[in-house]
Formats: structure tokens, sequence, C-alpha cells
């Protein structure tokens, strides 16, 4: 069985260091950053347990800066989005999930081009 690696592209970092920084003092932060890291857990176990999005729906910003052939969704707290790509390790026996980003749904919408009401 191929080993997990779960990476956190700069900008997703930048979003778990907020939480962390804020989970002392927000329920809701601590709730968002306690869901990820069991979110990470499970992916760590099966790396297709994010909602795959079609091929179509990547935005081209992953596919420019990343090179991205396949992206994974994960839901979170708070109508959260955790999103990430999987990718061949450094050896044979590992794979890289590649969290891209940790974004609210409005973002998120904003990124995939969803309508709002």
């Amino acid at each position: 069985m191929k080993k997990i690696r779960v990476i956190l592209s700069a900008e997703a970092e930048e979003v778990y260091k907020f939480l962390n920084a804020e989970a002392p003092v927000s329920k809701n932060e601590k709730m968002i950053l306690n869901a990820i890291n069991k979110k990470v857990e499970l992916i760590k176990l099966n790396f297709h347990y994010g909602d795959p999005i079609a091929k179509n729906k990547i935005p081209k910003e992953y596919i420019q800066k990343y090179g991205v052939t396949n992206l994974f969704r994960v839901e979170l707290p708070k109508f959260w989005r955790m999103l990430y790509t999987l990718t061949d390790g450094e050896s044979e026996i590992e794979i890289i999930a590649f969290v891209l980003d940790i974004i609210d749904h409005k973002k998120y919408n904003k990124k995939f081009r969803y309508k709002t009401k």
C-alpha cells in the first residue's frame, strides 16, 4: 500500500495558521480547524475521500499555477471547503495529497464561478 503524504500550498498554509491563531478565542475557527485536522487524517486513510470535481470545472488558476489534472473537494463546517489534488510522490510508494485551498463558501462560489442569489 502506498503511503499518503498531505502537503499544504502557501495559500492553504496561511489560512491554516490563521485558524490556529484564532482557535483559542473563536469557536468557529476552532471548529473549522478541528474538522481540517480530522479530514486530513481521513485523506491519509483514503486519498479519494473527497468529492471529485469534474475536469472541466477545475479553475484555470489551479491548472496554470500547479498543473492540476484532478481535484477533490472536502466539505467543512460553516460551509467552508478544502480543495486538494493528488500527485505522485518522490518515490513509487508514495502519493501526495496537495491541499490547494481552504476557503469559505463565498470564495468557493467565486472561484468556481457559481452565481449567488
